[in-house]
């Protein structure tokens, strides 16, 4: 999957930081070649990252306080509400068969049933 440039710049933004927190640490870094980790080079605990990162960082920036898990259905509903194609939609979120992804999300497209009759109409014009 393609990411975008906003996201591949917070990726190099945050490798740069990890590579200092990696020098400063020097031998007490766990170097196991995680992207996302602790502040040593851990693995990071789901419990301590809701409690210390992700529910702080909602509430800092005035969103609802949601599951982390939430944040995939968010993704699927925009992208879907969008006009996305279910197929690139599915693939980004893993599922196994487009049909689980148009099962689980189909609810938040309603309008396409206007837009598929407008472009059928169009079609045979």
């Amino acid at each position: 999957m393609k990411l975008t440039e906003r996201a591949v710049d917070a990726l190099r933004r945050h490798r740069v930081a990890q590579n200092a927190e990696r020098l400063e640490l020097g031998t007490q870094w766990q170097d196991v070649g995680l992207v996302f980790c602790t502040r040593v080079g851990g693995p990071l605990c789901p419990p301590h990252f809701r409690t210390q990162s992700f529910k702080p960082l909602l509430k800092r920036t005035g969103l609802p306080d949601i599951r982390f898990h939430d944040l995939r259905h968010t993704c699927a509903t925009l992208l879907l509400s969008r006009g996305h194609h279910p197929k690139l939609v599915q693939e980004l979120l893993g599922h196994s068969s487009v049909a689980m992804t148009l099962d689980r999300y189909s609810h938040v497209m309603p309008g396409m049933s206007d837009r598929t009759a407008t472009a059928m109409e169009a079609a045979l014009s």
